[in-house]
Protein backbone atom coordinates (compact mmCIF):
# COMPACT_ATOMS: atom_id res chain seq x y z
CA UNK A 1 0.00 0.00 0.00
CA UNK A 2 1.48 2.92 -1.24
CA UNK A 3 2.32 6.11 2.16
CA UNK A 4 -0.69 8.23 0.95
CA UNK A 5 -3.33 5.66 1.03
CA UNK A 6 -1.82 4.20 4.41
CA UNK A 7 -2.56 7.69 5.81
CA UNK A 8 -6.03 7.54 4.82
CA UNK A 9 -6.57 4.25 5.46
CA UNK A 10 -5.49 5.35 9.43
CA UNK A 11 -7.90 8.60 9.33
CA UNK A 12 -10.83 6.36 7.96
CA UNK A 13 -10.08 3.42 10.70
CA UNK A 14 -10.31 6.75 13.24
CA UNK A 15 -13.60 8.18 12.21
CA UNK A 16 -14.69 4.50 11.88
CA UNK A 17 -13.52 4.23 15.97
CA UNK A 18 -15.24 7.74 16.79
CA UNK A 19 -18.48 6.74 15.06
CA UNK A 20 -18.83 3.76 17.27
CA UNK A 21 -18.28 6.04 20.09
CA UNK A 22 -21.09 8.41 18.82
CA UNK A 23 -23.72 5.52 17.95
CA UNK A 24 -22.97 4.22 21.66
CA UNK A 25 -23.20 8.39 23.33
CA UNK A 26 -26.26 8.60 21.20
CA UNK A 27 -27.47 5.37 22.36
CA UNK A 28 -26.75 6.51 26.45
CA UNK A 29 -28.33 9.78 25.53
CA UNK A 30 -25.19 11.91 26.11
CA UNK A 31 -25.22 15.52 25.93
CA UNK A 32 -25.97 16.67 22.28
CA UNK A 33 -23.50 18.95 21.78
CA UNK A 34 -20.95 16.67 22.76
CA UNK A 35 -22.20 14.32 20.24
CA UNK A 36 -22.40 17.06 17.59
CA UNK A 37 -18.95 17.89 18.29
CA UNK A 38 -17.79 14.21 17.74
CA UNK A 39 -19.76 14.27 14.85
CA UNK A 40 -18.00 17.40 13.63
CA UNK A 41 -15.13 15.53 14.43
CA UNK A 42 -15.55 12.69 12.28
CA UNK A 43 -16.56 15.16 9.56
CA UNK A 44 -13.09 16.88 9.72
CA UNK A 45 -10.85 13.14 9.27
CA UNK A 46 -13.32 12.16 7.20
CA UNK A 47 -12.28 15.37 4.97
CA UNK A 48 -8.65 14.95 5.54
CA UNK A 49 -8.95 11.50 4.43
CA UNK A 50 -10.72 12.33 0.96
CA UNK A 51 -8.08 15.17 0.38
CA UNK A 52 -4.85 12.13 0.92
CA UNK A 53 -7.10 10.15 -1.66
CA UNK A 54 -7.17 13.03 -4.09
CA UNK A 55 -3.88 14.47 -3.55
CA UNK A 56 -2.57 10.90 -4.36
CA UNK A 57 -4.58 10.19 -7.34
CA UNK A 58 -3.54 13.98 -9.22
CA UNK A 59 0.09 12.68 -8.33
CA UNK A 60 -0.37 8.96 -9.56
CA UNK A 61 -2.86 8.91 -11.91
CA UNK A 62 -3.23 12.14 -13.13
CA UNK A 63 0.44 12.47 -13.91
CA UNK A 64 0.20 8.89 -15.58
CA UNK A 65 -2.65 10.40 -18.11
CA UNK A 66 -0.72 13.17 -18.69
CA UNK A 67 2.41 10.80 -20.16
CA UNK A 68 0.18 8.75 -21.79
CA UNK A 69 -1.72 11.43 -23.93
CA UNK A 70 -5.12 10.33 -22.25
CA UNK A 71 -5.60 13.08 -19.51
CA UNK A 72 -8.67 14.15 -20.33
CA UNK A 73 -10.72 12.02 -18.60
CA UNK A 74 -8.78 12.26 -15.13
CA UNK A 75 -9.17 15.96 -15.04
CA UNK A 76 -12.87 14.90 -15.48
CA UNK A 77 -13.36 12.48 -13.12
CA UNK A 78 -11.28 15.05 -10.62
CA UNK A 79 -13.55 18.03 -11.76
CA UNK A 80 -16.00 15.78 -10.81
CA UNK A 81 -15.39 14.75 -7.54
CA UNK A 82 -14.49 18.40 -6.48
CA UNK A 83 -17.98 19.53 -7.69
CA UNK A 84 -19.26 16.84 -5.36
CA UNK A 85 -17.40 18.08 -2.27
CA UNK A 86 -18.00 21.39 -2.94
CA UNK A 87 -22.00 21.37 -2.82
Amino acid sequence: MKHHNLEALNLIKTAKGQMDAVIRMTEDERYCIDISNQIQAITALLKKANMVILKNHIETCVVESFQVGQSDEKIKEVIDVLEKYLK
